[in-house]
């Protein structure tokens, strides 16, 4: 049981400012020969039936990768909040699933696991969670919220707590019946910041 493709939309966040990269367009930052947002589409395009790029900056350059291309709704960088919103505002299937840009690892399998977990556990956002394990052997899991399968209809939802000032993707989605879906392989959901962490990150 599962939701198929053509009624599930991505997007690849490139919205943001950059601050922890010195105001850099994030995205557009070469890894491994190709733009940190370029290795994000490809991954996310194959799990989709249709493919946006959230971006704010330099959108001539994400347009050339064959993807649609929209700017925040909000004003002022309102975070990734801001990206779900406008994504679910040109979204015209039934699903949207959220990628950002600086995680160019993550599972092939990401959207179908989601979907699956969604349908299963009648809920109507699904998120990752991933393990670290401590110095002492103990383990923890940690939600993945930028990557989140949303129903569409919750846009309006969205809007009301935007509107209001919400900004953070935990407490949006504790509104709502969410799916925690575990992932083992943590490396996978990795998330490139800093120049520091982009240099060390390359073969």
């Amino acid at each position: 049981m599962t939701i198929p493709v053509q009624q599930i939309t991505g997007v690849v966040l490139a919205g943001g400012r950059g601050s922890r990269m010195g105001g850099v367009d994030k995205g557009l930052q070469l890894f491994e020969g190709k733009p940190l947002a370029l290795h994000s589409l490809e991954r996310l395009r194959p799990q989709v039936g249709q493919i946006m790029v959230n971006a704010n900056r330099h959108q001539a350059d994400y347009a050339a990768w064959g993807a649609p291309v929209w700017a925040d709704e909000l004003p002022d960088y309102a975070g990734p909040l801001a990206g779900f919103l406008t994504a679910l505002g040109h979204c015209a299937t039934p699903y949207l699933v959220t990628a950002p840009c600086d995680t160019p690892h993550f599972p092939h399998d990401l959207v179908l696991r989601l979907a699956q977990a969604m349908l299963e556990s009648d809920s109507v956002i699904a998120m990752p969670s991933t393990p670290e394990t401590d110095a002492d052997g103990n383990t923890r899991w940690f939600k993945q919220p930028v990557f989140c399968l949303i129903r569409q209809d919750l846009r309006a939802d969205l809007e009301q707590f935007t509107a209001s000032g919400g900004r953070k993707i935990d407490a949006w989605a504790a509104r709502h019946q969410t799916a925690i879906v575990p992932f083992t392989d943590a490396q996978a959901f990795f998330n490139i910041n800093t120049l520091a962490e982009l240099q060390a990150a390359a073969p």
